[in-house]
């Protein structure tokens, strides 16, 4: 039977694990109730990626490692993409798994020239969002939690943005009809940013950042987390669909 694919691309602080879990729990509780088996497959453990047939869907995580670091169970994630896109596979990425999918499919990533993004950022949609999957019905301007260094700096070719902001242009994109890619993170509430806000705030500090009101404006971001229950809805018809 074939599955939704979580591909962990590491965890998150330990301190935060033992608080609130870790990446795949965010993610999972997001998705909601499904009728398909799911399958957490540890890459940077080296357990294998499943084949494209194998797969009813697939979510790539967050990491703290950079893509540009080109570790190798990174570059073989970033190798398989490209399988999964072709054969139709329907695939979010998340963070680094959306820069991973940026640069798969013949983007450039890397540290974003005005530096590092963290807190509860407003978005805004494009007009290609309206009849997109995943963010349509969504208000045109929503709330989202991000934390990250590095962004998608050059959309693939073909590429239609769907959200950003001042500071990350590309902050979500699809390529071709069933692989997108958020920079920010639909997985994680309210006291999930607050623990990475609380991890960071020496370096925060240090880059000017006000780190009370950082944490003062953290809120809940039912838009953005919604996305990940429309995507398990439609892996779900996707699967149903092949039989």
């Amino acid at each position: 039977m074939k599955k939704l694919y979580i591909i962990k691309a590491g965890s998150t602080f330990a301190s935060t694990i033992a608080e609130l879990g870790d990446f795949e729990a965010w993610i999972i509780r997001a998705l909601g109730t499904l009728s398909i088996p799911v399958e957490v497959v540890n890459a940077v453990h080296g357990e294998p990626l499943p084949l494209p047939d194998e797969c009813c869907g697939v979510l790539v995580t967050g990491s703290h490692a950079m893509v540009t670091q080109n570790l190798p169970w990174s570059v073989g994630i970033e190798s398989w993409i490209p399988l999964l896109v072709g054969a139709g596979v329907p695939f979010l990425g998340i963070c680094y798994g959306h820069q991973l999918l940026g640069r798969a499919m013949g983007g450039k990533v890397g540290y974003h020239p005005k530096g590092s993004e963290t807190g509860t950022v407003t978005l805004t949609l494009t007009t290609e969002a309206g009849d997109d999957l995943l963010f349509q019905h969504i208000p045109s301007t929503f709330r989202a939690h991000a934390t990250h260094a590095q962004s998608v700096l050059e959309l693939p070719p073909g590429a239609v943005t769907l959200a950003r902001n001042a500071h990350d242009p590309h902050h979500a994109f699809r390529v071709g009809t069933a692989a997108w890619g958020v920079q920010f993170h639909p997985e994680y509430t309210a006291a999930v940013m607050q623990a990475y806000i609380n991890a960071d705030c020496d370096s925060l500090s240090r880059s000017g950042c006000d780190v009370s009101a950082l944490l003062r404006e953290v809120t809940h971001t039912p838009e953005a987390s919604g996305i990940l229950r429309k995507f398990a809805v439609h892996v779900e018809r996707s699967c149903t669909a092949e039989g």
